[in-house]
């Protein structure tokens, strides 16, 4: 799949670190330092702007080390970035934890997957097919 991509950042552009991997890093361009207060949350742009293939989608994950080891996550995970967006990407950051956190240009904040995603029409009906778990929910399939 090609994605077209604009840099407007002193960044490299987002690759895949292994051959195995689903996600590519999307880092900070911001002109000063960000500090995220605990609790507090900001909005981080990259620098990128991209033209997704219609019929795919870009998702915006959080990185797993820096919800680890700092509490910090993507707030809306996954964001979407719709195949028509041609705006800068930018990443809602929070801070979970009870320590402040710095953010730096060129810093790793997110990582980027692309999906295919379809749209539904809409079938409007009296009923729905009966299945086993019916309308059980939220916990239903747990443990008793």
């Amino acid at each position: 799949m090609i994605v077209k991509i604009v840099n407007t950042s002193n960044n490299a552009l987002p690759a895949y670190e292994t051959e195995a991997s689903a996600g590519m890093d999307l880092r900070a361009f911001i002109e000063n330092p960000v500090t995220l207060a605990p609790m507090s949350r900001a909005l981080i742009p990259t620098g990128l702007f991209i033209e997704i293939p219609d019929g795919y989608e870009g998702q915006v994950r959080p990185r797993s080390g820096l919800a680890a080891k700092h509490g910090v996550t993507v707030l809306n995970a996954p964001g979407t970035i719709d195949a028509d967006y041609r705006g800068e990407i930018k990443v809602i950051l929070v801070n979970l934890s009870e320590t402040p956190f710095v953010i730096n240009s060129g810093e790793r904040i997110a990582q980027i997957i692309f999906a295919r995603c379809e749209q539904a029409e809409w079938q409007l009906v009296e009923e729905l097919s009966e299945t086993e778990r019916g309308a059980g929910g939220f916990g239903h399939t747990g443990k008793k």
